[in-house]
């Protein structure tokens, strides 16, 4: 067609004799370039098409070929995935005005693991805590995310002053044993200090989890002060009007309601009898008895079920043992592939601080810690009559920061050192109820250069000399500081510390644990590095359900093994 057109033009120009042509002559020719140009830009389309038509066949050949036809949630996963990114680095670096509220997407943060519905001004820490730490969150697994969203609308159904727990409340208070089968329920009783008390509602939280029971929290004197609500649309908390907590402070191992002394007295034959119990006491303290630990049992747990209220103490992480119960190892497996992973996610699900608390967790977190290059977190826990600080422990921890790396040496020789590279910011954050240590270690990086140039900041938010945990405004600081030390990239903890334990979980750290030292002198090596970040269960029962006789129950499976800082204790591991 193109090869006819230009003929046309030639005889055209011919026909006139080489002359220009009249005006109608100008018009069949622009007619004719028109021509040419649609088609031949018309051809060129066709080309193009064709083209991309065709890398576009063999881009998608060869993803699936390398993919093996991916489905496609997994294709929309990686779309969302990168979608989140974008959101979340424009939350973190506003490109309009960096003074403007930062917008956090709620639905995404840690891989949905948190219930949506909430009023985000009401605990600002829920979704604004995304921001402040590093690295990915650990992701819970799929079968962990639907059981919270079931536990959620369970709670709704059962919760305080539900119908359905008004019921149960009548035949609690007349002493019946209640017949509705749907609403169950946990109720833990504040108890010690705030490490344990953090640890162990975790614990009761899976065990509500792994037997579908509601669970009520005491609020103690402070437990509303320091934590946001972590269930949508129904308190956690237990009523103020709960019949038996009066009855809390005296509940002990020789409570006549307590599980061990039902066994002791033969009455645990009457849950599966005529008249079962409406209530049981569950003694979990450190001073419980082989009868109380029998709770760890596969038998007993099929009692404990039929029981419409179970009342909890305890000041242990008991989590490890429940993975020794043989009817809870599967769906824990299903809960937890990742074993070391069980406390930092729960904690992370359950545990926002409260605005006044995250008030003192931002401001100091701005004021000290944002602008680091480094962050490092010691805490300190001296389990001494007397409070320090101790000479030995200093050197504990000198010794263990720089012989492992996590501090820079000093210099004592040169008065000023000049990096040949870039010079490093290293915020210290310092944890103890003494300041001495805090002031040992600022003053010997204030009086000599490091080695590697690097400029060692070193700050200590409070130090209450001891232990007030009666007070609110002390578990108030003990929260942020805790909170505080989750937040650094390396850690250093005391053994036996609760405190400590709290800080590695929730911040996904392995961290470096300090030897208990004996008889006042650094013990060398001074500190180990954990294997994982799960707390120790510091009083686990040694014995064998199905044998009934003792066993070394760290010996059993190999995702719990014995506590780098006690040896008789259990903690999770991840496996290989």
């Amino acid at each position: 067609m193109l090869l006819r057109m230009k003929r046309f033009n030639k005889a055209a120009t011919d026909s006139s004799g080489g002359q220009p042509t009249t005006a109608g002559d100008h018009g069949n020719d622009a007619v004719a370039r028109g021509l040419e140009c649609k088609w031949g830009l018309s051809l060129m389309k066709l080309m193009g098409v064709f083209l991309v038509t065709v890398m576009g066949f063999s881009g998608l050949f060869s993803v699936s070929v390398v993919l093996r036809d991916p489905p496609l949630d997994v294709l929309w996963t990686v779309v969302e995935a990168r979608d989140l990114d974008h959101r979340v680095r424009k939350a973190i670096l506003p490109e309009d005005d960096p003074a403007q509220p930062v917008q956090v997407p709620k639905d995404k943060i840690l891989g949905d693991i948190l219930p949506t519905g909430f009023d985000e001004k009401s605990c600002l820490s829920r979704y604004q805590s995304l921001l402040y730490r590093r690295g990915v969150p650990r992701k819970a697994s799929p079968h962990l995310i639907s059981k919270l969203r079931s536990y959620e609308a369970l709670h709704k159904k059962c919760g305080p002053y539900t119908a359905l727990y008004n019921k149960t409340m009548e035949d609690l208070k007349s002493g019946r044993y209640s017949s509705i089968s749907d609403c169950k329920y946990l109720v833990w009783i504040s108890f010690s200090g705030l490490g344990n008390r953090i640890l162990t509602l975790a614990s009761a939280f899976l065990y509500a989890l792994l037997t579908d029971r509601v669970l009520l929290v005491d609020p103690g004197i402070d437990i509303p002060d320091l934590f946001c609500e972590p269930f949508p649309d129904v308190s956690w908390l237990l009523p103020l009007d709960f019949p038996l907590t009066s009855q809390f402070n005296g509940f002990n191992q020789k409570s006549r309601q307590s599980y061990g002394n039902l066994l002791k007295s033969k009455s645990v034959g009457n849950i599966t009898g005529s008249a079962p119990q409406p209530y049981v006491y569950l003694h979990l303290v450190h001073d419980y008895d082989d009868h109380d630990k029998l709770f760890f049992c596969d038998q007993d747990q099929s009692y404990l079920q039929k029981i419409p209220w179970l009342i909890m103490k305890t000041d242990n992480y008991f989590i490890p043992s429940l993975f020794l119960i043989h009817s809870f190892e599967q769906e824990l497996h299903n809960l937890f592939p990742d074993k070391e992973t069980v406390f930092h996610l729960l904690g992370r699900y359950l545990f926002h601080p409260t605005n006044s608390v995250w008030g003192l967790i931002s401001r100091y977190y701005e004021a000290y810690l944002s602008k680091a290059d480094v962050k490092v977190g010691i805490q300190i826990r001296v389990f001494d009559t007397e409070t320090g600080p101790f000479k030995h422990v200093l050197d504990q921890i000198l010794s263990c920061t720089m012989k492992e790396g996590i501090l820079p040496q000093i210099n004592e020789q040169e008065p000023i050192i000049k990096p040949s590279g870039k010079q490093k910011t290293v915020s210290v954050l310092m944890t103890s109820l003494s300041g001495g240590y805090f002031e040992e270690v600022r003053d010997l990086y204030w009086e000599h250069p490091t080695v590697t140039g690097d400029v060692i900041e070193v700050y200590q938010p409070s130090h209450e000399g001891h232990q007030q945990t009666e007070k609110q405004n002390h578990n108030r600081k003990a929260w942020a500081e805790m909170y505080l030390l989750s937040l650094t990239d390396k850690l250093v903890t005391s053994s036996w510390s609760t405190f400590g334990y709290v800080a590695q979980g929730l911040g996904n750290l392995k961290p470096w644990i300090l030897y208990k030292p004996e008889n006042r002198t650094a013990p060398d090596p001074p500190c180990q590095r954990a294997a994982s970040m799960e707390p120790c269960f510091h009083a686990p029962p040694f014995y064998d359900c199905k044998l009934r006789r003792g066993m070394d129950t760290g010996a059993l499976v190999p995702h719990v093994k014995h506590c780098e800082d006690m040896s008789w204790g259990l903690k999770l591991v991840e496996t290989m």
